[in-house]
């Protein structure tokens, strides 16, 4: 899971501010020295790329290995929670665990046939009550950062 993944799932990514404009991108790395000064990026900072061909997504700065483009379109200077960052990782972890991983690869939620029985587990605040996903085993912490449109 990424934080551009997590970013979509709550419908908001922190954004400080939008520069739409045409960007450039030579050598693996986004020129961003048009930006107006209060709009500087700071290393180690998030930012997301829209509009591009090739690099639409979310980067820590100064982000490299990106593909060579110039595009219209916007650069959002971000300001990602430490608190969402551990939720990330906390959540990756979970994605990690292979009991999770094997509960999550069993195609039903029960059976029992002979004298076996099978259950699987069920995430708490799940909206169907009936199904293990990272959604529904963080949906506490999500919702605490999420946006409505």
């Amino acid at each position: 899971m990424t934080l551009a993944d997590l970013c979509a799932e709550l419908r908001n990514h922190f954004e400080k501010s939008k520069y739409f404009g045409k960007f450039r991108i030579q050598g693996g790395v986004i020129d961003l020295s048009d930006l107006e000064y209060d709009a500087s990026i700071q290393d180690g900072q998030y930012f997301r790329i829209v509009g591009s061909v090739f690099n639409d997504g979310v980067y820590q700065y100064p982000a490299a290995g990106l593909v060579d483009e110039t595009f219209d379109g916007a650069v959002w200077p971000m300001a990602v929670p430490p608190a969402v960052l551990s939720l990330l990782d906390d959540i990756n972890a979970w994605l990690a665990d292979p009991k999770v991983v094997e509960a999550m690869s069993r195609p039903y939620q029960s059976e029992s046939f002979g004298g076996y029985s099978y259950t699987k587990a069920s995430g708490s605040g799940s909206a169907s009550g009936n199904t293990l996903t990272w959604q529904s085993q963080f949906s506490a912490r999500l919702n605490r950062w999420r946006k409505i449109r």
